[in-house]
């Protein structure tokens, strides 16, 4: 569908140890959890990008948000590249919902160490790079 990478912005909220992930609902990492995000938009900073689809997905209003690193990624099934940005966000308070119910089942918190599976392609390139929270 893409013969060019996209860009991604992905959203590491962190809250007494754990890490918000929603189950996907979308064509693109269908069944697999991952952070909030999505693409970033002509004009927009990736810290913008990030509070955006962070309020978007999740109705939470994060702060602080600060670049960690990025992944490069193919994924087969969908013929698509990505290039996504990670980013840091201090939770503040509130409770996440289901905003975008067509894109994501549902959000829960998870040890690092604790992760559901099977993860969004991102996150498991974190993990295969060593990241840990």
């Amino acid at each position: 569908m893409y013969n060019i990478p996209r860009v991604g912005v992905g959203v590491v909220i962190s809250k007494n140890g754990k890490v918000l992930l929603g189950k996907r609902k979308s064509e693109h990492g269908l069944g697999q959890w991952g952070f909030p995000g999505g693409h970033l938009e002509f004009g927009e900073t990736p810290e913008e990008c990030a509070r955006r689809e962070t309020f978007e997905e999740t109705g939470l209003i994060v702060t602080n948000i600060r670049p960690l690193t990025y992944t490069n990624d193919f994924f087969t099934q969908t013929n698509r590249h990505y290039v996504t940005l990670i980013m840091a966000a201090e939770y503040t308070a509130g409770n996440p919902r289901v905003c975008e119910p067509d894109k994501c089942e549902r959000w829960e918190w998870f040890l690092w160490d604790q992760l559901p599976q099977p993860l969004f392609l991102p996150i498991q390139s974190l993990i295969e790079r060593g990241f840990t929270l």
